[in-house]
């Protein structure tokens, strides 16, 4: 099972930035889908997530700005950043929560993508 994200970059405050992530090894189907974010010095943090059939949670800092959506013709979840502030900087993570079975669960992690605004 990966998870290959992609996306990272430099942003000014106010500007857009997309990530995607990419399951494989066929859990894609079977997964809730999430985003992650750290920043220096904090604790990693939900940033939005989305079920298998399409129920999304945000981050009350990202609410309004943030829209999580999943493709499963491409195993793939989206992450469209608008209205980005300094204070989105951190490493971006997507996490699948595999369960192809009732009460059985499997966490995956992506390896990270660092996207940073500058003021």
């Amino acid at each position: 099972v990966q998870l290959q994200a992609s996306g990272r970059g430099l942003v000014q405050a106010g500007g857009s930035l997309r990530l995607s992530c990419a399951a494989s090894g066929n859990i894609f189907s079977a997964s809730d889908m999430g985003w992650y974010r750290q920043a220096p010095g904090k604790q990693r943090e939900l940033v939005a997530a989305i079920t298998r059939d399409g129920s999304t949670n945000y981050g009350d800092s990202v609410k309004g700005r943030f829209t999580v959506s999943r493709d499963s013709a491409r195993n793939t979840v989206f992450l469209q950043m608008n209205s980005l502030k300094p204070e989105d900087t951190a490493v971006y993570y997507c996490k699948a929560e595999f369960q192809p079975l009732l009460g059985r669960r499997f966490d995956y992690w992506g390896q990270g993508t660092l996207v940073t605004v500058s003021s």
